[in-house]
This record gives C-alpha cells, structure tokens and sequence, in this order.
C-alpha cells in the first residue's frame, strides 16, 4: 500500500471509531473506500444510514443507488 493510501486508510478509521462523518457527504465517502477495501458490509451500512439520516437528499439518492450496485455485484 502505498503511503497516501496508508494516510486515508488510518483518516479514515480514525473518523470512524471517533464517531465523526454524519454528514451524508462524509457518510458517502467513507462506505466508498469500504468499498475499495471490499469491506462491502460496513458500506451496505453506511449507505443505509444515509438513507436513514439523510432521506430526501441527493446523497440518499446516491446511496440508494450504491446498494442496488452492491445488490447485482457478484458474490
């Protein structure tokens, strides 16, 4: 892993177990590198917490769209 991916990854873990990324944007951004680590569980749940928090919104509508994705995908 290279040292920027390093650097993401432990950003991100870190906002993680602080609880921070409620927003839907961070929300999004975060279930997206779930999905490049193939951690396709956390995702599913951020993308349904965007649903949950954030309903209405383009994000929401963007993460309705990233679970059907995950739903095709093959497993």
């Amino acid at each position: 892993m290279t040292r920027p991916r390093r650097t993401l990854a432990a950003l991100a873990l870190a906002a993680a177990l602080a609880g921070c990324g409620s927003s839907p944007d961070e929300l999004l951004e975060t279930a997206a590198f779930e999905e490049l680590q193939r951690n396709h569980a956390h995702a599913r749940q951020l993308y349904e917490q965007v649903i949950r928090e954030h309903p209405g919104t383009p994000q929401a509508k963007t993460a309705e769209e990233k679970l059907r994705a995950l739903d095709a995908a093959p497993k």
